[in-house]
């Protein structure tokens, strides 16, 4: 832990804080869920779904989704807290870099810009791989500069538009998942209006295999955990959009629990249908289990309309990610730890310089998968996986010390417009439990170069602000 003198976050900061210099307050509780939805529900649930049940078997994978909703909720609860008592845009780096030091906050911020920057070009290559299915003849790399602009474009407007068009894009996503249970589900009951009656599963009889309830030992359902936390990676949106949330003492603890109870919904219920309709070892072997379900029930173009949706998931994740990487940076030059054109916002309140470099870092990790995949892209891909959590980590960690600061210089919990429940036991747990999952890492050959590049990425962060940022900030406030 550094040895800093960490400053607390009063709920009075919640009431005079600008809204990150200049960032409009345009965004709603339905846009805070869906920014935080469309982060959530991509291709980890539409596409590698079938890969958790197969590892962990039906029960497990079930279980290992409520593990997974039931961190998020940890995580949320303690960000819920810090947002509003500092409710700044892009500000996971502001509240570690005041509750525990400014190295860790430091850290953060490039960690978590890396996992989106990341992203961004992994799911324009993806985007284009699928295009190919109706416009076999244009090139992917056609598809990813398509694709980029359209989301530069909905960035670049007003973060009222972003939320709009982040609103819509997710609700294609949720209103597939809503299809999926409710049409699989009336078939495990034997109601399928549009299939041909026949074999089809009841209720959870696909739930006991040969091998048992486990069919791969509980030790399938730990090395699943790992693999959802990641996948409920982009919860934590809301807290990136506080500075521009309108009255955030209200709209941030609603949308937290709304999208809470909306993931544990539909993540939870998505893999039960799935893996009580088709058998844990046929699943997602060669096509997204989504489309096998609605192809089960009878739904025509079921792989058709899965592509369209798969591509709407992969461009709102884009969205949300460019958002979420613009903020950071801008917030990070706010504070004095990137150049100072970073902050710089439009008539509209976009920091589009921001949003122009993290769409060339975005661009530039596309061309890393394509040249690279093997070398830098594998790098980036790992430590992106390692930053989701070593950011909730970030966040539990600056709430303990947020809450722990508050009361010793005579604050009172009571006067809060939000406070996570049960303190110290939520943060502290949930800190506990991703530390856990990132020690489990270590056990899984194939998650194992997370730590081998994730760590030493950390500590050259903690290194470049001591030698570099310090200095600089020092040599400031001496001026």
């Amino acid at each position: 832990m550094e040895s800093s003198s960490p400053a607390v976050l009063t709920p009075a900061d919640a009431a005079t804080a600008t809204p990150g210099a200049g960032l409009r307050r345009s965004l709603g509780p339905r846009h805070l869920i869906m920014i935080a939805m469309g982060g959530v529900i991509g291709s980890g649930l539409f596409v590698s779904s079938g890969y958790t049940i197969s590892q962990a078997g039906p029960l497990g994978a079930v279980i290992a989704y409520l593990i997974g909703a039931f961190v998020v909720y940890l995580v949320m609860s303690c960000l819920s807290e810090l947002a509003i008592a500092h409710p700044v845009s892009g500000a996971f780096h502001i509240y570690a870099s005041r509750s525990i030091g400014p190295g860790t906050g430091f850290a953060t911020a490039w960690l978590y810009w890396l996992t989106w920057a990341v992203a961004i070009g992994s799911e324009f290559t993806a985007s284009g791989l699928l295009m190919q299915r109706w416009f076999p003849e244009v090139d992917v790399w056609v598809w990813c500069l398509v694709f980029a602009a359209l989301l530069f474009g909905l960035n670049a407007v007003s973060s009222k538009f972003f939320g709009e068009s982040e609103f819509w894009f997710a609700l294609v996503k949720v209103a597939a998942v809503i299809g999926l249970i409710v049409l699989g589900g009336a078939a495990l009951l034997g109601f399928q209006p549009l299939g041909a009656s026949g074999d089809h599963p009841v209720l959870f009889e696909n739930f006991t295999t040969e091998a048992g309830l486990f069919p791969h030992g509980f030790t399938g359902v730990f090395i699943t955990t790992l693999a959802v936390f990641y996948a409920f990676s982009g919860s934590e949106l809301i807290g990136v959009a506080a500075g521009e949330t309108k009255d955030p003492a209200v709209n941030i603890p609603k949308a937290m629990r709304s999208t809470v109870i909306r993931l544990l919904i539909f993540f939870v219920g998505a893999i039960a249908v799935i893996a009580a309709t088709v058998p844990f070892n046929e699943v997602g072997l060669d096509e997204s289990p989504f489309v096998t379900v609605f192809s089960t029930v009878g739904v025509p173009w079921a792989a058709d309309i899965m592509n369209f949706v798969i591509i709407t998931a992969l461009l709102s994740a884009g969205n949300s990610g460019l958002f979420s990487c613009a903020r950071m940076l801008h917030s990070l030059a706010s504070e004095g730890q990137a150049p100072a054109a970073l902050k710089k916002l439009t008539k509209r309140g976009i920091p589009l310089v921001a949003l122009s470099v993290s769409m060339v870092g975005g661009l530039a990790s596309l061309v890393s998968s394509v040249v690279a995949p093997q070398t830098v892209f594998l790098v980036l891909v790992s430590i992106s996986g390692f930053a989701v959590v070593g950011v909730w980590m970030s966040i539990t960690a600056s709430h303990f010390f947020h809450r722990r600061a508050f009361v010793r210089d005579g604050g009172d919990v009571a006067s809060l417009p939000y406070r996570a429940p049960l303190f110290p036991i939520v943060p502290i747990l949930a800190f506990s439990l991703c530390l856990v999952s990132l020690v489990g890492i270590a056990f899984d050959p194939t998650q194992a170069a997370a730590l081998y590049f994730g760590v030493p990425f950390v500590a050259a962060c903690y290194a470049y602000h001591h030698f570099k940022i310090k200095p600089a900030l020092r040599a400031r406030s001496a001026a």
